[in-house]
């Protein structure tokens, strides 16, 4: 039986396929286009962030009329299911010529993410996964690999918010349990490395749904469990790893261990 998501999924790829060649556009010309910074410091919108979602929001309304849209820069209110858009995910990467940039695209049904589309413009890649269907890299079917068991590699995610005491303190806790850290100041594709097996998973204790919709589906299609929640204040965080990797956080992050 075939699976209903692949009809929305082959819609949603083919529009971030196109978004992914505006970005990369702007990623070759990113010297002569406009940049300003946001409430926090080095959080950093671009010319290229607001050209890209308006040209997904124009081929979603298209594609799904009526079906509700939000984005990271021209925001939106959710309801009960809706697409959510990261145009430029790492904008700091790519305005310094960091190819670990991303364009994400996500479904989120009663808050789980349901589908999910990452272009990785710069590497010429685009992984997409929805409910069921497996991961796909290109339009391929992708088989995540199996971890050499000796090399334990996670990811951090950072927000210009977070307590970074604390931040401190958790990435002091993995690495006296034997873990190397990295961030790469991209939750999509830190969370598509998870997806590929490049990372036992990615850890965030404070996000936002744009960040984490289109690689979560991703990385839990690959095989990584998968856990979404809302902090104290209210905002999202997420943790998906192998069993080893969220054995190893459970006690110095309680929030997943609920």
């Amino acid at each position: 039986m075939s699976n209903p998501h692949l009809t929305r999924l082959t819609a949603a790829s083919m529009i971030v396929e196109a978004a992914a060649i505006i970005a990369l556009d702007f990623f070759e010309k990113r010297d002569r286009i406009a940049t300003r910074t946001k409430a926090a410091a080095q959080d950093f919108v671009s010319e290229a962030d607001t050209a890209v979602e308006t040209f997904i929001r124009e081929k979603l309304a298209a594609a799904f009329p009526g079906e509700t849209v939000c984005g990271e820069e021209f925001g939106g209110t959710a309801d009960d299911a809706y697409w959510i858009i990261d145009p430029i995910d790492g904008t700091s990467n790519f305005l310094r010529g960091s190819p670990l940039w991303g364009v994400s695209l996500g479904f989120v049904r009663n808050g789980r993410p349901e589908l999910g589309v990452v272009a990785m413009p710069a590497e010429h890649r685009l992984y997409a996964a929805a409910n069921g269907t497996g991961l796909f890299c290109n339009g391929t079917p992708f088989v995540r690999p199996a971890p050499i068991a000796d090399i334990r590699l996670v990811s951090l995610g950072d927000h210009p918010q977070e307590d970074f005491e604390a931040a401190a303190r958790f990435q002091l806790g993995l690495r006296r349990a034997d873990w190397i850290v990295e961030a790469f100041h991209s939750t999509s594709v830190s969370l598509v490395y998870a997806a590929r097996g490049i990372f036992d998973g990615h850890l965030q204790t404070r996000t936002t749904m744009w960040d984490i919709a289109g690689g979560a589906v991703l990385a839990r299609e690959a095989g990584l469990e998968v856990r979404i929640g809302l902090n104290a204040e209210g905002q999202e965080w997420i943790a998906a790893g192998t069993p080893a990797l969220l054995s190893t956080v459970e006690p110095l992050w309680p929030e997943i261990a609920a």
